[in-house]
């Protein structure tokens, strides 16, 4: 009922964005849907990996044979469930705008705590630079997208998993990305007061592993010449807090990041993502003009 009262009242949307860009909210212009082919589910992982994990992927049929962007895709659910699916429709959004899709599991907290999450994420980027010429990828012009944790992973695989402490022994070259677009993304870890997820994730308190919680929070990570990132936000979210999304904009503007920041008016965490509409559409615009060098 709170969800279609909020509907209701018309709640509306921020979207902070560089003048040549920023307009009416829901404006963004739409490229032609493209079909496209979904691929049996398969393990993108090693055969020695500690646990077998799957990836869904999306082949856009784009005319030609020219190389075409790629987006990994990672959901949410406080590093410990949830799983692919939840990610789907923004998975088949992205494939119909040409994006081939890499839609992964990844191993859950507490049986494996952080850094195994970036790991897996790293081995979803080594496979689809090995698949890439099949695909038909271009290697430079892979985005990440993610909602909640698995913002907070592709944010932190964008900012520190290709290269420093955080890129061995899985990451390099081949962790790059292009872009992020990222929903309710946890950015700083400290934030939170030590709670069960958070704890567990992390395997101690913001007191007893503080440099844990450095090391994972994107937020501490942001450097000059880091990737572009798209935030959306609801401006009532009481689990992943809006100042999560307004201190890590501020740090990407100190740093000179590309940025955008849509803010969902009067929508918590939840809502946010299940009345994420407009805000997708905006984010993909922006992901669009990212990899075309627009």
């Amino acid at each position: 009922m709170m969800a279609i009262a909020l509907l209701a009242s018309g709640c509306g949307a921020t979207h902070l964005a560089a003048p040549a860009v920023s307009g009416s909210v829901g404006t963004e212009q739409q490229s032609p849907e493209l079909p496209f082919r979904s691929l049996p589910r398969q393990a993108y992982t090693p055969n020695d990996w500690p646990e077998t994990l799957e990836a869904e992927v999306n082949l856009p049929e784009t005319p030609g044979n020219g190389l075409r962007p790629a987006a990994l895709i990672v959901h949410g659910g406080g590093w410990q469930n949830r799983g692919p699916e939840d990610m789907g429709g923004i998975a088949e959004q992205l494939a119909s705008r040409g994006f081939v899709t890499l839609n992964i599991e990844h191993r859950f907290a507490p049986e494996y705590r952080f850094p195994a999450q970036l790991h897996d994420l790293q081995q979803a980027m080594a496979w689809l630079h090995d698949n890439a010429e099949a695909w038909r990828v271009d290697t430079d012009r892979i985005v990440g997208v993610g909602f909640s944790s698995g913002a907070h992973l592709v944010s932190l695989l964008a900012l520190s998993g290709s290269d420093g402490e955080l890129a061995a022994p899985h990451g390099g070259d081949h962790s790059r990305l292009a872009a992020v677009l990222a929903g309710g993304l946890p950015s700083d870890l400290f934030k939170f007061p030590d709670g069960r997820l958070v704890v567990e994730f992390l395997g101690g308190t913001r007191a007893e592993v503080p440099e844990q919680y450095a090391l994972a929070s994107p937020a501490r990570q942001v450097r000059p010449g880091a990737p572009p990132f798209f935030l959306f936000h609801g401006t009532w979210d009481r689990l992943v807090p809006l100042d999560h999304a307004t201190d890590f904009r501020a740090e990407l503007e100190a740093r000179g990041v590309e940025n955008e920041l849509y803010l969902q008016h009067g929508r918590g965490h939840f809502l946010s993502f299940l009345t994420r509409g407009s805000a997708i559409e905006a984010g993909i615009a922006f992901l669009e003009r990212q990899v075309n060098g627009e």
